[in-house]
């Protein structure tokens, strides 16, 4: 299944997919837009390029787990969202994930000037990425109990 993946953010959202067989997620794009309904329409018209099938968009949390002050507005960005394509929106905790991206670049040394405009794209793949690992460690658990 051609899964997407979301990193929203008010000026900068990125977007990443996996192939069909769900092993390994690739940062797409970035968007860029000037309100929610731009940037909702945005995505949607990269969603509806890509095939996808179902979208996992991250939703931002506290450490302690409690949804973040921005967890709201994605939650509106998801409403919105839903009005230009018809497809299941998961919501997948999205804790850390831009730490992670800012320290990948980092040690890998990408131009810094580079930097934000590929940190939401690459978040967005960090949390693709975990869905599609939590899911395929679900199902491995699931298989042990059947045996």
């Amino acid at each position: 299944m051609r899964i997407v993946g979301i990193d929203y953010g008010d000026a900068r959202t990125g977007i990443a997919v996996c192939d069909v067989n769900e092993i390994i997620a690739s940062a797409i794009t970035t968007v860029k837009a000037g309100g929610l309904t731009e940037m909702a329409q945005k995505c949607a018209d990269e969603i509806k390029k890509l095939n996808a099938e179902l979208i996992v968009l991250g939703l931002p949390k506290n450490m302690n787990g409690s949804e973040s002050f921005r967890a709201e507005k994605t939650k509106l960005f998801s409403e919105m969202l839903k009005k230009n394509v018809d497809l299941e929106i998961v919501f997948f905790d999205e804790r850390l994930t831009t730490v992670s991206a800012y320290t990948y670049l980092n040690q890998t040394n990408y131009n810094k000037n580079k930097k934000k405009n590929v940190v939401d794209a690459l978040s967005a793949q960090i949390i693709l990425q975990d869905y599609i690992d939590m899911k395929k460690n679900k199902m491995s658990e699931f298989r042990e109990d059947i045996k």
